[in-house]
């Protein structure tokens, strides 16, 4: 029979090494690092919590974490490689903690002057997704540009182009508003 490990406790020092520790393996958002530390102590205790505030508190002004630049490399970073649209992020970004007006200006300045056309494009050449040949490859397109993160007008566009049929067009248009 397994006995559970007692739960170390921590002094500040050792959490705010651990902290940084995590900080330096990725970038994470407030809230992330707040996640990640509550598990490390007891965080139903009154202890624990203003343990926790307190590294948080001493990351920010050593400059160590900071949601706006955050969000600002993090949305910088799916646009460049992974070639995601705009609503893609946002909605990542809302997943890992991080306040909406902070996303809406991170992501608006991230994207300003970028073609979501072009964007979209840009994310079929990487997944190597080539022009439909008949209804079923022209929905799974349609499916996987949604959960990119691109409207329905740009998509539209694209599959205009790649002489898709009208039919076809009108049944994608009707499923995605449900």
């Amino acid at each position: 029979m397994a006995f559970a490990r007692p739960k170390k406790v921590y002094t500040e020092e050792e959490l705010h090494e651990y902290a940084v520790g995590a900080l330096a393996r990725r970038m994470r958002s407030v809230a992330e690092l707040k996640r990640l530390l509550r598990n490390k102590v007891e965080a139903e205790t009154e202890f624990g919590q203003t343990l926790v505030e307190l590294i948080i508190r001493r990351l920010k002004d050593q400059g160590y974490l900071n949601d706006t630049n955050y969000a600002a490399v993090y949305s910088g970073l799916r646009r460049d490689n992974e070639k995601f649209g705009r609503m893609r992020v946002v909605t990542e970004l809302k997943a890992r903690g991080v306040h909406g007006e902070v996303i809406e200006k991170a992501v608006s300045d991230a994207y300003d002057g970028v073609s979501e056309e072009k964007q979209a494009r840009d994310f079929l050449r990487r997944k190597r997704l080539q022009k439909p040949k008949d209804q079923k490859q022209t929905a799974r397109i349609f499916r996987q540009l949604i959960r990119a993160g691109f409207s329905s007008k740009a998509i539209f566009k694209i599959l205009k182009t790649w002489d898709v049929n009208v039919e076809t067009l009108t049944a994608l248009d009707s499923e995605n508003l449900e």
